[in-house]
């Protein structure tokens, strides 16, 4: 459940229609993440990637559409990373889990907190379709914490559910512009403290 830095690490193989597009979004993915959706224009990655317009918009016929692509990777690689937590663990143990995991990728090099946060702050319209991948994201995102708090007791699940999902976003800012080991320790206190208050005949 990071919502952080991208890995764009992993070499991509050459050749095919498909490998073509793959070189497109690993390109892109590290642009947006690195220097903002707005300031990365098409015209840089297809520089980057070294292929023409042309070819560039045969995969992607539109900017916005390769933005969508891009946040839709990482909300499936966010989704990965949770379903990793919670095999065989409870609902305690899988936030944990979850703390853990926002704490490991705060600490990469290059992170500049959440992919999701940073595309709604540069795209101020609800109805543009990168803020829907977004929102469509948090939806699913509060959902989890829900479920995670309902399976350790929480009374009011809903509430607490919202109430996990701030103090995230809230880590992921703190991960980015101070200490990362403190905001992981401060997100995995603030979580347990949330699901202990919520509990009935406690707090």
């Amino acid at each position: 459940m990071s919502g952080a830095s991208p890995d764009v690490t992993a070499p991509t193989a050459r050749g095919g229609a498909g490998a073509t597009r793959r070189r497109i979004l690993d390109a892109a993915t590290a642009l947006f993440y690195a220097q903002g959706i707005r300031a990365t224009s098409a015209d840089r990655i297809i520089e980057q990637v070294g292929i023409t317009k042309v070819t560039f918009y045969r995969h992607f016929r539109t900017k916005s559409d390769l933005v969508v692509a891009y946040l839709e990777q990482q909300a499936a690689l966010e989704r990965t990373a949770v379903a990793r937590a919670r095999e065989g663990a409870d609902a305690v143990a899988a936030l944990r889990a979850v703390a853990e995991d926002i704490g490991a990728v705060s600490c990469r090099p290059g992170f500049r907190g959440c992919p999701f946060i940073n595309a709604a702050a540069e795209t101020p319209d609800p109805e543009d379709p990168v803020r829907v991948v977004v929102d469509e994201h948090r939806r699913w995102l509060r959902g989890v914490l829900e479920e995670l708090a309902a399976e350790a007791g929480v009374a009011d699940a809903a509430t607490a559910g919202g109430r996990l999902l701030m103090l995230r976003d809230g880590a992921m800012v703190a991960g980015y512009l101070g200490d990362p080991d403190d905001a992981v320790a401060t997100l995995g206190a603030a979580w347990l403290a949330v699901v202990a208050a919520g509990r009935p005949g406690v707090g």
